[in-house]
């Protein structure tokens, strides 16, 4: 409604039209007058407009200041019509005429009106309350509150309102484009309304979906993380990111990454809008990027072959796969076709839960075996069978033994070409609720591998190497002859650190008159010439030895002066040792050390002694010089035991302490069979792995 009554205070409430009364009617309008407007005084000072008109044409007799001052001094006595004549519409006026002759009490709200207001015309918004007025003549109450304010504000509110209305219905728009799942949950982090592409994605309606039944749908393993990152995000009032496994309707899970935002309201949360995404070609790509990285490191941090393949097995469990074992294959390609096919187990890891890792250890295929079948065909097989029935001809039968064990549905034999041979299997298992591998996966596990292959290189060289080194060795080590009353036993372990020839060697021979002689000795050096130092130094020794009789150091000293001849730079260590028959009965020692360590007597008694009194420099040094010998007896059942230093000697260590320990070891061993004898010093003494070791022993009879 426009604006409605004028001012009250120009004319000082004398009659508008200035005309002439009687004396009796003067004073009773005076009178009226007077006391209208003590009774309208009360209206001064109120906070809202006020006006008041009488008669049916609605003549404006008051007007408070707060009234003036919204819309300004108009004439009182004037009809409405006339005094706001350029404000009011007709049916303005007819609400003053209605309120006059009914009485009903009429309110308009939230009116707008255009005034001067400052400076230049300004729109207001005023609510008036119209009521019937009744002091002496008729008239009508005006009530006029300036509600601007509250109006701009309801506006900007509704306009608020409105603008958040259409961001979330564009922002539900969007996330319906580009997601496949949108969910909406209330601010306790509950689903309030059913998600059409959930239960299309999971199969999940609305019953399953509600309350927390989403996390049905969610990996098992995936639910505790999935929960505590969301009840974070509610506590924090922050928006959510996380990805999880959801199990579509095919029953096979797939990651999906959820975002989630709080809506507000007032500066409260009342809902929050959610959206699921299939990432699993993302998440794919990633994890392959990721654990080409870690076997990358794997390989790089790592130079021995076992810890390589060990650590690449680690990178494949529980990443790729719940099982995994890597077989070296060291004699595939240089067999006769129908040989059996030796499988070396040197790597494997176990998921979590699951049976322990097997162990290290060697197993044997027949040629027409699934196993040889498929590493001879280069390709990788993939099988899937019922839960913890495994195939038995693809796999080494331990293998077999924990598929069964850990309940796998499905395995993998993958063969690892290096240098276009077949060098290893790669065997993988899938259990429980990991599906099956796919060729992404075969790919990914072969890439992998691919990081080790100038490992794999380098060991199939060593081992290649190792064999023909250790053929030449043991080709130049005689077997002990066969003594009637005596026991000779002979051994020779090749260092496992090192694939060359050694200069370690022991010898056995019968002279003519029946005496046992017994070598043992070591060249300096593990090259190929070490190798030919060694064979002569061998043959040269057991020619001297038969061509003429002598003391041990005698023959040692012409040793001396041939190896000067033949190998002026080289350096050897020898023993060289007769049993003979004593004088006195029974049998004796009769020996010559150059630079070697000291042989060692045992007793059947365990009493053990290092035989030093025929010490001399090696050979190759003092060429001149003789060589002196000497003569020991050898009790019954007493032991003779001639070794290398490999089986004592250890860096930063004195020679004694390793003298000592195989004395300990000796008596323990002193009735002992003598191949027991010597095998259980081999095991039984700590080695550093780094050199070869010869030993050769001599068993005393009871009697003569």
């Amino acid at each position: 409604m426009s604006a409605l009554l004028a001012g009250y205070g120009d004319s000082g409430g004398r009659p508008a039209d200035g005309g002439t009364m009687d004396d009796a009617g003067a004073e009773r309008r005076l009178g009226a007058d007077r006391y209208r407007k003590l009774t309208l005084e009360v209206f001064d000072l109120a906070p809202v407009g006020v006006a008041v008109t009488t008669g049916p044409d609605h003549r404006l007799v008051y007007t408070n200041t707060a009234y003036r001052l919204s819309f300004g001094v108009r004439p009182v006595g004037q009809p409405i019509r006339e005094a706001f004549g350029e404000l009011l519409e007709k049916h303005h006026f007819d609400l003053f005429d209605r309120v006059y002759a009914t009485g009903e009490a009429i309110s308009v709200t939230d009116t707008p009106v255009t005034l001067h207001f400052g400076s230049g015309m300004e729109k207001r918004y005023f609510s008036f309350s119209l009521s019937r007025f009744e002091d002496g003549e008729p008239g009508v109450l005006t009530v006029a509150a300036d509600v601007t304010e509250e109006v701009a504000t309801a506006r900007r509110a509704r306009e608020m309102a409105e603008t958040r209305r259409r961001l979330l219905h564009r922002f539900r728009s969007l996330v319906q484009v580009s997601a496949e799942v949108v969910w909406v949950a209330g601010p306790h982090g509950r689903p309030i309304e059913p998600s059409p592409g959930w239960e299309r994605v999971t199969g999940q309606g609305w019953e399953e979906f509600r309350g927390e039944g989403w996390l049905r749908a969610v990996h098992p393993d995936d639910r505790d993380a999935t929960v505590r990152s969301w009840r974070e995000a509610l506590r924090r009032e922050q928006p959510w990111r996380h990805v999880y496994r959801l199990r579509n309707t095919g029953g096979e899970y797939r990651h999906f990454e959820v975002n989630a935002a709080p809506v507000y309201e007032d500066g409260a949360i009342v809902e929050w809008v959610g959206t699921c995404t299939d990432i699993e070609q993302r998440w794919r790509r990633e994890r392959r990027q990721e654990l080409l990285g870690r076997a990358a490191v794997a390989t790089a941090e790592h130079t021995e072959l076992h810890d390589m393949l060990g650590a690449l097995a680690d990178v494949l469990v529980p990443a790729l796969a719940d099982g995994c074992g890597v077989h070296l294959l060291p004699e595939l390609g240089e067999r006769p076709p129908s040989a059996p096919v030796l499988s070396r187990r040197i790597a494997t890891a176990a998921r979590e839960g699951l049976p322990a890792r097997l162990p290290a250890g060697e197993e044997w295929f027949s040629p027409d075996s699934g196993f040889v079948r498929a590493v001879l065909a280069r390709r990788p097989v993939r099988r899937s069978f019922p839960p913890g029935k495994p195939p038995r001809d693809l796999l080494p039968a331990s293998s077999v033994s924990w598929l069964t064990d850990a309940g796998a549905h499905t395995v993998m034999l993958l063969p690892v070409i290096v240098d276009g041979t077949v060098a290893a299997a790669v065997t993988a298992s899938a259990c429980g609720d990991r599906p099956p591998f796919d060729d992404e996966d075969v790919a990914l596990i072969r890439k992998m591998f691919d990081h080790a292959h100038d490992a794999l290189s380098s060991a199939m060289l060593f081992q290649r190497t190792q064999r023909v080194a250790l053929a030449l060795q043991h080709g130049l080590l005689a077997q002990p002859p066969e003594v009637p009353g005596l026991g000779i036993v002979a051994r020779y372990r090749a260092s496992p650190a090192a694939a060359e020839v050694g200069g370690d060697w022991y010898d056995s021979f019968v002279l003519r008159d029946g005496t046992t002689v017994l070598v043992i000795g070591d060249v300096a050096g593990h090259d190929l010439g070490a190798a030919v130092a060694m064979s002569q130094l061998r043959n040269m020794l057991r020619g001297l030895a038969v061509d003429r009789e002598g003391p041990p150091g005698d023959i040692l000293r012409r040793l001396n002066v041939a190896l000067d001849t033949l190998t002026p730079e080289g350096t050897a260590t020898c023993v060289l040792a007769r049993v003979e028959k004593a004088r006195s009965g029974g049998l004796q020692l009769h020996y010559a050390v150059a630079g070697h360590p000291p042989p060692l007597l045992v007793t059947a008694e365990g009493d053990t002694r290092l035989l030093e009194d025929a010490t001399n420099p090696l050979l190759g040094l003092l060429v001149d010089d003789p060589c002196v010998s000497a003569v020991e007896p050898l009790p019954p059942r007493s032991t003779l035991f001639l070794y290398t230093d490999g089986l004592i000697e250890h860096p930063h260590e004195h020679l004694n302490r390793g003298l000592d320990r195989l004395r300990r070891r000796a008596a323990e061993l002193a009735t002992a069979p003598l191949p027991a004898f010597c095998d259980g010093i081999l095991t039984g003494l700590p080695t550093t792995g780094t050199d070869d070791i010869a030993v050769i022993a001599v068993r005393v009879p009871d009697a003569p």
